[in-house]
């Protein structure tokens, strides 16, 4: 599983009894829109996400462009998670990478 998508589904997580629209899921994850989207689309596809469009008339009355919003479901919610953990058991801990070779004494 992929950084970013990590960082939408953490989002989501976050409240998964709320619905969030496409931009604000992007500031919080921190991604542009053309890596965001792509991941909601794969994440609705799998079933984890869902999504609709509010009512015309919201949007109008705002004065600004018709918003989508997302929620995680609930075996969505299950599935992020035990896959963002274990997403994390594979991640190398910093330093376990590099060993230190034996210490030798430095005489000139």
């Amino acid at each position: 599983m992929t950084t970013p998508t990590q960082a939408v589904l953490r989002v989501l997580l976050d409240g998964p009894e709320r619905e969030h629209y496409g931009l604000e899921l992007g500031t919080q994850a921190g991604l542009p829109s053309g890596t965001l989207y792509p991941i909601l689309a794969r994440l609705e596809q799998a079933g984890w996400v869902e999504s609709r469009w509010e009512d015309p008339e919201t949007h109008v009355h705002e004065g600004r462009p018709r918003r989508r919003y997302y929620r995680i479901t609930p075996d969505g919610a299950e599935q992020s998670r035990a896959a963002i953990a274990r997403a994390q058991r594979r991640r190398p801990v910093p330093g376990r990478l590099l060993r230190p070779g034996p210490v030798t004494g430095g005489g000139s």
